[in-house]
């Protein structure tokens, strides 16, 4: 795969991650406003743990930009 389309297939998977953690979140959200303590925080872990794989990957695809620049 060449470099352009590697890094739209990296964009597409940040997209898609992005969009998984605003669903989660927003259920999150939804579940506070309903009171449904229980499962708010259970739905928390999930929703942080979209977050944390999102960053993840947001900061690998970041190294390999910088590595390929200092080539």
């Amino acid at each position: 795969m060449d470099r352009r389309a590697s890094s739209q297939a990296d964009r597409l998977l940040l997209d898609a991650k992005k969009a998984i953690l605003q669903d989660q979140h927003r259920r999150f959200q939804d579940l506070q406003l309903e009171g449904r303590w229980d499962e708010a925080w259970k739905q928390l872990h999930v929703t942080l743990g979209c977050a944390a794989d999102l960053l993840k990957d947001s900061v690998n695809m970041l190294e390999r930009v910088v590595a390929k620049k200092k080539l």
